[in-house]
Formats: structure tokens, sequence, C-alpha cells
């Protein structure tokens, strides 16, 4: 077998025919899947290769392979300018691979609260459901200690007195 490089730590680094399947194996969300296709189109890439937390995709040119991720893709180099539609990417600087830019996936940036769900109801028909009567539970004692007597030797009462006073 003629890899390219070394195994995932798992020990396995099989080759994917296709990236659709390389992002289907490592579930990578549905609506990041146009954007890295556009990305590896422009790149230019020979080969994708399970990695284990990400897949290598081998560029056909002489630069850093690129380290596709669930929520990024790594290994840019500075000053390369990489256009998807009719927009330049922005590149971040990498933490884990410098000197390397990396970029955010569009799942990324998805707006923090949900967009209201229609309703499947026909709207005549608003009535509530009946809501079940309140569970009433006995209330539990709260056992206090109040002393004793020092004279006795019996519990104390809440009033802080004895039957021998």
């Amino acid at each position: 077998m003629n890899e390219i490089q070394g195994p995932t730590p798992a020990g396995t680094s099989r080759p994917y025919r296709t990236l659709r399947e390389a992002l289907r194996a490592h579930r990578v969300p549905e609506e990041n899947h146009d954007f890295i296709s556009a990305i590896v189109e422009v790149v230019g890439i020979t080969a994708l290769i399970d990695r284990g937390r990400y897949i290598e995709a081998i560029r056909r040119d002489e630069g850093p392979d690129l380290h596709i991720g669930k929520t990024y893709t790594n290994g840019f180099m500075a000053g390369e300018q990489i256009i998807v539609g009719s927009a330049a990417l922005r590149l971040q600087p990498s933490e884990g691979r410098q000197p390397h830019l990396y970029v955010s996936h569009p799942s990324e940036f998805r707006p923090l609260t949900p967009a209201k769900a229609t309703s499947k109801r026909a709207a005549g028909s608003r009535a509530s459901t009946p809501r079940a009567e309140p569970v009433l539970r006995a209330a539990k004692p709260i056992e206090r200690d109040y002393g004793f007597c020092d004279v006795c030797f019996m519990t104390r009462t809440a009033a802080g007195t004895c039957a021998c006073d």
C-alpha cells in the first residue's frame, strides 16, 4: 500500500473516493457541503484522506495540506486569496497550525435564536387543553433541636420551657 502519510492515531488512514463521501463520513453539516466543495475546487485537491478528527486534502501544487473539520478548513497560506462565489474568504490565523490560516464554515454563523416555527394547526382550533389538577403533598415536619433541660434532661419545648420549671 502506497500511503501519502502515516496512519491516524486510531491506526487507519483510508482514502476517500469523493469529497461527498468524506463529508458524510465525518458528519459535516449539509449546509457546509457546497462551501467546502467550492474551496476544494479553487485550491485544487488530488486526494482526500481520513485522519480521524479531520479530512486531509492534499493539494495539487506546492503548499500545506488542508485540514477539513466539521466547522473549519485549515491550511491556507499567508497572501493566499480564496474566492468562493463572488466574495473573498476572511482567513484568520490558526492557533494550532501556525503560520497557516483557517476559515470557519457557514454553519458557525447561524442565528443564536431559532426561527419561529409555523403552526400546523388551523386558525380556528385554538382550544386549550385542560390542565391536570395540582397534586397536594403533605408537608414534611421540620425537626428542630430546642435543647435539653439542665435539671431533668428532657427536651425543651419550642418556647424554651420544660415541665419541671
